[in-house]
């Protein structure tokens, strides 16, 4: 009788963050010394426990003809069509029992196999060493070469090296890596977002020659008060270091001062050098800038700086987080055109060229360690890593393998000790750590409320009240933490429809120095393209915990395509203001840069008449110093507009092709009006006339027993009643934690998503039909008195609505205005003047007003959970299918090919279907929309509050 015995998986709950790799080193994407990609086509079989197989897999003339394939980077989750199982998406729950560290029997492991020849010219063994190297792996690995083991590690978003070099042969070399789901690990990485196991960065093997660069570190700072630039470069391995364009050709360890021009996100100048020792040259790319806390602010170059950034996780539909450079830099390109200056990486270090393309493009960064234990919150914090001298070394592990990874970037100004972890004494010796290796950055920690260990008070989601407060100094607090600079890590949850608010933010923020800004949550929607769904997100694997499209909560969609809410924050954080009164013919142009002029910008001026421009003209603004402000006159007077609206808009361009933009790129804009539209009046001149079954009233006729109209202006009309209804957004719904303020539930509660409308009467006089009704959820006793009067001169009719809430309302309402339907086919594209772009009572600061055309279909917005969208503010007249609208006073338009209802029992894109009807609504007003889904809801001001109300809608052909 024999047993088939297996290796010992005791390192999979080991807390260690495992055994054989080098230490950490500073990270270079290139070097004179041979390299070999191992990315491409791995052999992969799967198991579903750590144990199930030996690791016989890794000796050499192993047979693996019959496993399948994976590409490696990449996650067996996200390949095979669902034969290798399935993501599971959870935003702070642990996906398996909180035993710290046991990890479940069922523990999917994936074997990955990659034989390889070295190339030709592939030094000879006795000419130095080799290492290899993987830049991320989840979240544990173990790793054979040619049937020696290397050692195993755990880290998921982290480097590790082992060395290799006594090991290779020419040809057939083995690489086995064992890679387990589940780990003593993962209750470090408890991070918001997909649990994706697999070898999903770079694998490389390095040769190392002989006297090859080892770790070393690039010291830059720049003095703003002399101009200079000192630089020093540490190296393990004694060596010269050369800046051509500075002259500079020093030693290592050497320290040397030269005039220099600094790097900044805003002008990311970076000098190109070379560290060249005895056996390899390794170029250098050099930005020179100081990062300091004085007079209690975060101060770059000798300037405080504000922080117009957000959170960016990786994330690719197809890819997961396996990112090429090419996304990467589509991500950096992105960000640089809508005005965005800073990312901090959420919440671990990202793929090492995305700090490169930050280097190049210009982006301030901070560094997050890989640390979360958000779950560990479901039972107070008990048994917390973070505070378990057990796990200490895993978590210095982590901080060094980041730190020594990125220190040579200048766009790194701020480290971070991990994200939603708690407090703890293995947080202190993270921090220490830091600190004293390096002085030249500050540290960041939300967590951390007293500023034990950290150098800025951060917090998230504060609402715009608390924030007033701390600017002001008066919110209490250590005595330490209210002489530190304040940052919102997170905030303007960008979930679905908004965020909302953001703009009333950032007027806190410009108005007290000691609030630096902040970074929107988040940049991309983690959507999973799914052949049947568009995008799945949480639930949609079959996942037995999750937290549905709570993943889906970015400023760009998982194609990239940029939202409403990225480009209202474009406009909301644009490095120059443009404003004026419109009356006295001038613009005050402000310089909101932290440190450039504005020489590299061109000003264009037009006067608009009903949305439409009259012509472009050039407009002198001197290159303003940052802060600084100028009233310049506009250069020719404005038009009469007979009635019309009269607007100016001021675009600020670039003058210039730059690395990230086009000559003529859109930074910044204003617009004012001049003088605004005589509104529109229509004599009550014609009388309504009964007929059998219908009343005809000038170009409409109605059923004579509802009143409600079934044609205008002869277009076949359908159900034209009160609509207070809209698709719940997430913000709307708000987060399960939080309290009776979920609006989008308490609406639901009372029932204004099934409103019954009573008819009282429908009266007929000289002048004018109207209908008398009541709008009420049934089992509430509150309701909307609701009139509507009908007139019309003869070719044009008018409606006027009355609303008169009755009984008492503690909820304010979604929306107010009609709704009515069309046929399908009437129009396939709507013109109208009004704000273009979604935009709602606090999102609308990017509705730029204009005359637009856009499709039908164009005026969907195709948010991964579909939910109310696609207003357009601001309307003064809109025309489609020969019927032309005009508002007393102005109204949000939408139009769509289902209706509401429909569209908030959607859960996925592909659950739209277009039916028989074109659904228009004509809303007088909307509520906010803010960022409840999990921050604060809508400000008092962005409420549609019941109360008495009257509007008007005027109909009429477009011929």
């Amino acid at each position: 009788m024999s047993f088939r015995t297996t290796a010992s998986v005791d390192y999979v709950e080991d807390v260690s963050p495992g055994r054989g790799a080098l230490p950490p080193r500073a990270r270079y994407a290139s070097s004179d010394a041979k390299s070999l990609s191992l990315n491409g086509s791995w052999r992969f079989r799967l198991s579903a426990t750590a144990d199930a197989e030996d690791d016989s897999f890794a000796g050499e003339g192993y047979d693996a003809g019959g496993w399948a394939e994976v590409t490696v980077p990449g996650h067996w989750v996200l390949q095979g069509d669902g034969a290798f199982g399935s993501p599971i998406y959870t935003n702070h729950l642990y996906p398996f029992p909180v035993d710290p560290p046991h990890v479940p029997t069922e523990n999917p492991t994936g074997d990955h196999l990659r034989v390889f020849d070295l190339p030709d010219d592939w030094p000879a063994q006795d000419d130095g060493g080799a290492v290899l190297r993987f830049d991320g792996v989840e979240s544990c690995a173990r790793v054979w070469l040619n049937g020696t083991e290397l050692g195993e590690f755990k880290g998921s978003r982290l480097p590790h090296e082992f060395a290799v070099g006594q090991l290779l042969k020419p040809a057939g070399n083995v690489l086995a890596v064992r890679v387990h789901q589940w780990s003593a690990g993962s209750y470090l990485e408890d991070q918001d977002q997909w649990w994706l196991p697999g070898i999903f960065r770079d694998v490389t093997l390095l040769h190392r020659p002989a006297g090859s660069a080892g770790d070393f570190f690039v010291h830059a700072s720049y003095d703003h008060t002399t101009g200079e630039g000192t630089l020093r470069v540490d190296s393990d391995v004694d060596g010269r270091v050369s800046v051509p364009g500075l002259d500079i050709d020093v030693a290592t360890g050497e320290q040397v001062t030269v005039a220099v021009d600094p790097w900044s996100a805003e002008t990311p100048k970076l000098y190109d050098g070379e560290l060249v020792t005895a056996g390899e040259r390794v170029p250098l790319r050099i930005g020179f800038r100081t990062v300091a806390l004085e007079d209690g602010l975060i101060k770059v170059n000798g300037k405080a700086i504000l922080f117009k950034g957000v959170n960016r996780h990786e994330w690719h539909p197809e890819q997961g987080r396996a990112l090429d450079v090419e996304t990467m830099r589509e991500d950096v390109l992105l960000m640089k055109r809508h005005n965005l200056n800073a990312v901090r990486t959420s919440h671990y270090p990202p793929h090492p060229a995305f700090l490169d393309l930050c280097d190049e493009y210009g982006l301030w960064v901070i560094d997050e360690c890989d640390l979360e234990t958000h779950g560990f919150t479901e039972q107070g914090w008990r048994d917390n890593p973070v505070d378990d001298d057990r796990w200490t070394p895993a978590l210095l592990d982590r901080a060094a393998r980041m730190v020594e990874r990125d220190k040579n970037h200048p766009s790194v100004v701020l480290w971070s000790l991990g994200n939603e972890a708690g407090t703890g004494r293995g947080l202190t010796a993270m921090a220490e750590w830091i600190h004293g290796r390096d002085s030249s950055r500050l540290v960041h920690y939300e967590g951390d409320w007293n500023c034990r260990d950290t150098d800025v008070y951060s917090r998230m989601y504060a609402s715009h009240e608390e924030v007033e407060r701390i600017g002001r100094g008066l919110d209490g607090g250590a005595g330490k933490r209210r002489e530190l600079p304040f940052i919102q890590c997170e905030y303007g949850h960008a979930m679905g429809n908004g965020p909302g608010g953001i703009a009333d933010y950032q007027r806190i923020f410009e108005a007290h120095d000691r609030l630096q800004g902040g970074f929107i949550w988040e940049w991309i929607d983690h959507g999973i393209k799914h052949p049947e769904l568009g995008y799945a997100y949480g639930g949609d694997f079959g996942e037995e915990l999750h937290d549905g499209n709570f993943v889906c909560d970015g400023l760009i969609f998982p194609d990239r395509t940029p939202s409403p809410g990225l480009v209202e924050y474009k406009k909301v954080i644009e490095p120059v203001r443009i404003e004026g009164d419109g009356a006295d013919g001038t613009v005050r142009v402000t310089n909101a840069y932290d440190f450039g002029d504005l020489s590299h910008l061109e000003f264009e001026f037009s006067y608009q008449v009903d949305g439409l421009p009259t012509g472009a003209h050039t407009l002198a603004v001197p290159p303003l110093a940052p802060g600084e402000s100028a009233e310049v006159k506009l250069p020719a007077a404005a038009p009469d507009g007979n009635g019309d609206d009269v607007q100016w808009t001021v675009r600020a361009l670039l003058a210039e092709d730059t690395a990230w933009g086009p000559k003529g790129h859109e930074v910044a804009w204003g617009q004012e009006t001049v003088s605004p539209r005589t509104a529109v009046t229509v004599a009550a001149s014609q009388r309504p006339v009964p007929g059998e079954r219908l009343i005809t009233l000038g170009p409409a006729t109605f059923d004579a027993r509802s009143g409600r109209p079934t044609t205008i202006c002869g277009l076949d009309v359908t159900g034209l009643r009160l609509d207070v209804w809209r698709a719940t957004t997430d913000n709307d719904d708000g987060a399960s934690w939080q309290d009776d303020t979920r609006y989008g539930v308490l609406w639901r509660k009372l029932g204004l998503h099934r409103m019954q409308h009573r008819l009282d009467a429908v009266e007929l006089a000289d002048d004018a039909l109207t209908v008398r009704a009541r709008v009420a959820p049934a089992a509430a006793e509150v309701g909307l008195r609701t009139v509507y009067r009908w007139t019309s001169d003869g070719t044009r009719l008018k409606l006027t609505v009355s609303v008169t809430p009755e009984g008492h309302w503690t909820v304010p309402l979604p929306r107010l205005g009609v709704r009515f339907g069309l046929p399908a086919d009437a129009a396939q594209e709507v013109l109208y003047f009004g704000g273009g772009g979604e935009a709602y009572p606090d999102t609308r600061a990017a509705s730029m007003l204009g005359q637009w055309l856009p499709g039908i279909d164009a005026l969907h917005t195709p948010y991964v959970r579909p939910q109310e969208n696609g207003a357009r503010a601001d309307v003064r007249w809109a025309e489609l299918g020969g019927l032309r609208i005009e508002g007393d006073p102005e109204f949000w338009f939408s139009a769509r090919r289902w209706t509401n209802e429909q569209l908030d029992t959607a859960r996925h894109l592909t659950d739209l279907t277009p039916g028989d009807t074109l659904w228009i609504n004509l809303d007088h007003g909307q509520h906010g929309i803010g960022s409840q889904s999990c921050g604060p809801g809508p400000l008092p001001q962005y409420f549609l509050t019941a109360e008495p109300t009257e509007f008007s809608f005027v109909f009429s052909t477009t011929e």
